[in-house]
């Protein structure tokens, strides 16, 4: 079962169940995914999708944060709970130790050894880490990496 038709069943689920947060979620969830099959003509396979749901687990995680900044924890925690949602979507996230070794392995692939370097290794480690671990958290580790080197 492809991870497309894995979250059609669950929105078949929660409607039956009558969840209706949860359906919200998966439905704006299909629609980008759908949305991003009709842009570029395409059927998009677990890859594609999962850069999907990284896209939107992104903006959901910033929008918690302003919203908490501005006070406003209804919304905060209505983004929250779709953010909770796509994360269940997403593989399992890797530990420090593996993101050490994915960061260690880019770093010597790519030869980097200085803070100028990082897109590189960046490129490198999206190609192999994405939606396994926040991008954000592992640019700030590979600078540090690349500034202590």
């Amino acid at each position: 079962m492809t991870l497309r038709e894995q979250i059609g069943d669950d929105m078949k689920s929660a409607l039956r169940a009558r969840e209706t947060a949860r359906l919200g979620a998966i439905r704006l969830l299909l629609a980008a995914i759908k949305q991003r099959e009709v842009d570029e003509r395409i059927t998009l396979d677990d890859d594609a999708v999962i850069g999907v749901i990284g896209r939107m687990l992104k903006q959901r995680r910033e929008s918690v944060s302003q919203y908490r900044a501005a006070g406003r924890n209804d919304l905060a925690d209505a983004e929250q709970f779709e953010a909770d949602l796509l994360e269940a979507y997403l593989p399992a996230a890797l530990s420090d130790a593996e993101l050490d070794t994915a960061i260690a392995t880019a770093i010597a692939a790519t030869g980097a050894s200085r803070p100028a370097d990082m897109g590189r290794v960046m490129t490198t480690l999206k190609a192999t880490i994405a939606g396994r671990a926040d991008m954000t958290a592992v640019s700030q580790r590979v600078k540090a990496r690349l500034t202590n080197a």
